[in-house]
């Protein structure tokens, strides 16, 4: 019998529209197989496709400000993940700090989202990607670390006070050591000095070829495994490429197809949150798995249709299930209300007697104090007992409908006033 939390609570080849947190929080634990995100990077650079190209109208703002929010976020994410908690605090600037509050919340949903077999490649660039390393660190821990792969490629670049910056930084972590791994094989190229010295025996087809230490045959021609920088990817140039849809920061499908080819099977599920021109969900579609993307903008929707149904992809008649809603989860089996009598009564024994939010803290009699999330309902929080807290009466008006980090800020600045 399968396991209810490895069943997506979704279609395959879903799409949705709106912030990806609220709607992680709402799929079911352990129901992807296959994690890549290439999410803004805190180039402090606002990003627009340009007019008349297919991707016309999608753009998004990179520049982070620090926020009451996010100092609230800080002080939540203390309380169950004190490593990553460090982490943050040892951002260098308020834009890193809101930056790293953003990503972190989001993270720790993926690891969630994983199946033990899983594992996810986070794509980014050399502004940020130390500290996601050290994020991501604190979410897998460093034994689940495998690759870090430089994507090197050559673009238009012109300085004379540094090295050109021509390369992209991709972070591969796993869920635990039952991961999948399929070994992908990169042409061999005549410009590798030495290659011949590997191969020296040479077969009655004329094919070089060497033997392991089991009396297996390798053949220089069946290609070689690639190492963890990759220069065989050209980045899409808008002249050269006709996947090219002039969306800001789209990447190559070879790419794509090389990640997915690798890290999973031919009807796995592949999972992009921020899927922006849907390169990963139409890489996923050629090679036979099951995907699933999300983004803010509404135009992540229209561009995985049409790209399904370009030539280049073949005769794919698809047709992407697009949601703008929040998932409800299946996984966490039938739940008694969440206000009921025995949840408040181990609340109350937990908290000792305290609101969760007042400040300075303040004790109640249990009659005085009311059950609540700690995500919302709105923002994909369950009843789920370790998303319920006790709030006083006043505390639990304020927060109404929104999660605890608005509580947690508008208590502080009230306090502060």
């Amino acid at each position: 019998m399968s396991n209810p939390a490895s069943t997506p609570n979704w279609a395959n080849r879903t799409i949705w529209t709106g912030d990806n947190l609220p709607i992680m929080r709402g799929m079911n634990s352990e129901s992807v197989d296959l994690i890549y995100l290439d999410p803004p990077f805190n180039s402090k650079s606002n990003y627009a496709a340009p007019i008349s190209s297919e991707a016309t109208g999608a753009e998004f703002k990179d520049t982070w400000a620090l926020n009451d929010i996010d100092e609230a976020w800080v002080n939540l994410i203390e309380q169950k993940h004190r490593a990553l908690h460090r982490v943050l605090l040892a951002a260098q600037t308020k834009s890193d700090k809101s930056y790293l509050i953003y990503m972190a919340a989001r993270l720790l949903e993926m690891r969630r989202l994983l199946k033990p077999t899983g594992s996810i490649y986070l794509h980014c660039d050399l502004t940020m990607s130390h500290y996601l390393k050290l994020v991501m660190d604190a979410i897998w821990g460093r034994k689940l670390f495998r690759n870090e792969i430089v994507w090197c490629y050559d673009t238009a670049g012109r300085t004379r006070k540094f090295w050109n910056k021509k390369h992209d930084v991709i972070l591969m972590y796993i869920q635990s050591k039952d991961y999948l791994f399929n070994s992908v094989k990169v042409p061999r190229r005549n410009l590798e000095e030495g290659w011949e010295s590997w191969y020296r025996k040479i077969d009655k087809d004329g094919r070089r070829y060497q033997i392991d230490g089991k009396g297996y045959k390798y053949y220089a021609d069946e290609g070689r495994l690639p190492n963890d920088w990759w220069d065989d990817i050209r980045a899409l140039h808008a002249n050269r490429d006709k996947e090219r849809l002039g969306y800001p920061t789209q990447k190559p499908l070879k790419l794509l197809q090389r990640i997915i080819k690798a890290s999973s099977n031919e009807g796995d599920l592949v999972l992009d949150p921020f899927c922006g021109c849907a390169t990963a969900p139409v890489a996923a579609e050629q090679l036979g798995r099951r995907w699933v993307g999300i983004d803010i903008s509404p135009k992540a929707a229209e561009l995985v249709q049409y790209r399904l149904n370009k030539d280049e992809i073949g005769t794919l008649l698809h047709k992407a299930v697009r949601r703008e809603d929040i998932p409800q989860r299946t996984d966490l089996g039938k739940l008694p209300k969440y206000n009921c009598k025995e949840n408040k009564q181990f609340l109350y024994g937990k908290q000792e007697g305290y609101c969760a939010g007042c400040i300075p803290p303040e004790r109640f009699a249990m009659h005085n104090l009311e059950v609540d999330h700690i995500v919302s309902r709105a923002e994909g929080g369950t009843d789920h007992l370790g998303n319920l807290q006790l709030l006083c009466g006043r505390c639990n008006r304020v927060k109404g409908k929104r999660g605890m980090e608005y509580l947690r800020a508008k208590l502080q600045m009230d306090s502060s006033a």
